[in-house]
């Protein structure tokens, strides 16, 4: 990874910041020519510009990449095998979905950059927002927050691509870490976890309703990076599990979130940051325009107000056809739909001859604006409540809370509730129907080390899991490429097995 001047002493300043009442607030103009890092962070105006840039970073993931019909989300949707795709130009889509990706791929480009321009602009920061004469409970709050979008984008980074450069301080031009080496992958969780036990300590609110990250968010990550240092590669031991639902039960036991009683409030662009939604990144019609809806239609039906209907991702039927009979969130427009009425006749409903996704359809940017400002949500409170279900029984069994967590998603669904018989692998399958398409399921895979046989019901191993279209796993996927352009960028570098 060429770690550049440009990206690690300028990244932050040669955004444009963002104004300093909420994150999703419009940008405000500057004159950025005479910044510098060391005379930049000198006003609290200027501290908080810094974070509100660090949360406009969190776009990127549900942003488009630059090529038609592609997204960072998608690629790990493809490598699941549970995805089709209507758009053949969709070159990335199409090589993880057949498994023929290779380390010239875009996606893990723009993950690898995107991440490492952010942990810059956090570690800048963490730096020097506590030289700024301000009161000090203000500057723990910021830095705080700078320490969860690390350790949020390490989270990411170290499992999808294993050892990471780990990078805890402004870099330039004479420092060591100008081109890094990877480091092992215990050390990143560390430092992950060091983080959000700091960002516990900083006095930050429970929850936020601006966008802002909150306790509630921080004890959500937390709780999931302890599933996973619980699981592969680390196998970090059993007290992981425990140390998991212990957090996610502080989650629950706060009473600061709910499951929505409507499926339709997971999708509805006004509701933000509040009831089940735990953390998300903000959209702003008239600045930054969401592409989830357009990219989730069934293509070139015409039954949007959208130029573009693309049919991007769209679920394989032997995914819909695994579901429990009586499913709510398999009913029609609850996660997914068949038909919709003509854009230009309301009173022709287009059938679509497949199942589409409809977590992410925003209801007035298809009738009326081609605009939406719905945002990408990294966790939910059915997450937790799943997180402590999986890592409660791990620690404790299935007591009276375990299935207390589980059973509240089962009934929200219209399904039979579980009793003391439950199997570890009926809590898998709840978090994988629940989180479907929601970028959970590969990293669980990943962890598992295990995949859902869509036709025999059961967990089988990751690799030699066969896709339902034919393409088979190895273990080249269970991490993906390092980009080829930062290992011809620095010599450090070393690509994972297989690719």
């Amino acid at each position: 990874m060429k770690i550049s001047k440009k990206i690690y002493i300028n990244a932050l300043l040669c955004l444009v910041l963002l104004g300093v009442s909420s994150c999703s607030d419009f940008l405000t103009e500057e004159n950025e020519s005479e910044y510098t890092q060391d005379n930049y962070f000198q006003t609290r105006e200027q501290a908080e510009s810094a974070i509100n840039t660090l949360y406009a970073s969190l776009r990127f993931v549900s942003d488009g990449s630059g090529t038609y019909g592609e997204s960072p989300f998608m690629m790990l949707e493809f490598a699941t095998g549970l995805c089709n795709t209507e758009v053949g130009q969709s070159q990335f889509n199409n090589a993880y979905r057949n498994l023929t990706a290779n380390s010239e791929d875009a996606y893990a480009l723009n993950w690898w950059q995107n991440s490492y321009r952010a942990i810059a602009n956090a570690n800048l920061a963490i730096a020097r927002i506590p030289e700024i004469d301000m009161a000090q409970t203000d500057k723990d709050n910021l830095v705080g927050q700078a320490k969860f979008i690390r350790a949020f984008y390490y989270f990411h980074l170290v499992r999808l691509f294993g050892d990471v450069p780990l990078i805890l301080e402004p870099v330039d031009a004479s420092s060591e870490l100008l081109y890094p080496a990877r480091s092992p992958q215990q050390e990143v969780y560390n430092a992950i976890v060091t983080d959000l036990k700091d960002v516990e300590n900083s006095g930050l609110p429970f929850t936020d309703e601006s966008g802002r990250v909150g306790l509630g968010a921080a004890k959500t990550l937390l709780s999931s990076v302890y599933l996973t240092m619980a699981g592969y590669p680390l196998q970090a031991g059993d007290n992981y599990y425990k140390l998991a639902a212990d957090k996610a039960k502080e989650v629950i036991d706060s009473k600061k979130y709910s499951l929505f009683t409507d499926y339709d409030n997971l999708h509805d662009p006004n509701i933000n940051n509040t009831g089940e939604i735990i953390f998300q990144n903000q959209y702003l019609i008239g600045f930054a325009t969401s592409g989830l809806t357009a990219w989730m239609l069934p293509r070139s039906r015409g039954i949007s107000q959208f130029s573009d209907e693309y049919g991007a991702l769209y679920p394989t039927q032997q995914f819909i056809d695994a579901h429990e009979t009586g499913d709510k969130r398999l009913e029609e427009q609850e996660f997914y739909f068949t038909e919709y009425p003509s854009i230009d006749n309301p009173d022709e409903m287009v059938d679509f001859s497949a199942t589409y996704i409809y977590k992410y359809f925003d209801e007035d940017a298809v009738l009326r604006t081609a605009q939406s400002s719905l945002g990408w949500k990294f966790f939910r409170y059915a997450e937790v409540l799943l997180t402590y279900a999986e890592a409660g029984f791990e620690a404790y069994g299935p007591t009276t809370e375990v299935l207390a967590a589980i059973n509240e998603i089962r009934d929200r669904a219209n399904l039979p509730l579980y009793d003391a018989s439950i199997t570890e692998e009926d809590i898998w399958k709840e978090r994988f129907y629940e989180l479907s398409f929601e970028n959970k399921y590969w990293f669980d895979m990943a962890r598992r080390r295990k995949a859902l046989n869509l036709s025999t019901g059961s967990f089988e191993n990751f690799v030699g899991h066969q896709f339902s279209y034919g393409p088979t796993l190895t273990d080249k996927y269970l991490l993906f490429p390092i980009p080829q352009r930062e290992i011809n960028n620095n010599k450090q570098l070393t690509q994972n097995p297989g690719w």
